[in-house]
């Protein structure tokens, strides 16, 4: 997938990681970008199409899908992050993080699938997490929303193959960006995390991994859950 002279629209593109998508894609030569918000007062990005999109409203979703019928490159990285708990949490918080990850992201892939195959297949960036992997006490139903996201990217994966879709999955641990503040751990710089997105699209990669963390929760899924689970907490600031 090349960036120059693509037509990408990406979610969540008013702030932290979206922002910086849509501002390297203005840099790499793509030659439109669509950055969506649920207020496009809030886009301030120039030389790029401000467009309404929410991720729960799916008529929104598909009046986006109508007017960006050239979209080639299709980032889903619009994400919430409530600090809820599966048991004990509030079970509408709950909710919406799985309405906003799975079905918010499931609903913009299947509003743009077709236009991306009649476009010549392109390629789809799902913004994941090392939270796909685990699950951290706190914040247990955003790894719960997480891992069905990822489980989603896998799917869209194999159903796309055949039209030429490239799906991207991107993992990675804490950025820093507006929903990681008062995170006190080390934080990566969004333009690093958006960065080897991109290398890794123009790459053709299905994954990537962004830091040693994530690398490091992938290869716990091998091990045994009870040692795994004791590193992790070892290693949490």
């Amino acid at each position: 997938m090349d960036i120059e002279g693509s037509v990408a629209l990406v979610t969540g593109a008013n702030r932290g990681l979206g922002k910086e998508f849509v501002s390297q894609l203005v840099e790499r030569g793509a030659k439109k970008v669509y950055a969506t918000a649920r207020d496009v007062s809030t886009i301030t990005t120039p030389g790029v199409v401000p467009l309404a999109l929410d991720l729960l409203d799916p008529a929104s979703i598909e009046l986006a899908a109508q007017q960006a019928g050239d979209v080639t490159l299709l980032v889903n990285n619009a994400g919430i992050s409530t600090g809820q708990n599966l048991v004990r949490g509030d079970l509408a918080q709950v909710r919406r993080e799985m309405e906003t990850h799975f079905f918010g992201t499931l609903g913009v892939t299947r509003a743009f699938a077709d236009i991306l195959g009649h476009n010549g297949g392109g390629a789809i960036i799902n913004v994941l997490s090392a939270l796909s992997w685990f699950s951290w006490n706190g914040a247990t139903s955003y790894s719960a929303a997480k891992a069905a996201e990822w489980s989603l990217t896998a799917g869209t994966r194999a159903e796309l193959a055949g039209q030429g879709t490239q799906v991207l999955g991107l993992h990675l641990g804490a950025a820093d960006t507006d929903m990681m503040a008062g995170y006190e751990g080390p934080l990566l710089k969004a333009s690093d995390v958006v960065k080897a997105a991109f290398d890794g699209l123009t790459d053709g990669a299905v994954e990537v991994l962004v830091d040693e963390w994530s690398r490091t929760v992938k290869a716990g899924l091998a091990a045994d859950p009870a040692e795994f689970y004791a590193k992790v907490a070892a290693n949490l600031p």
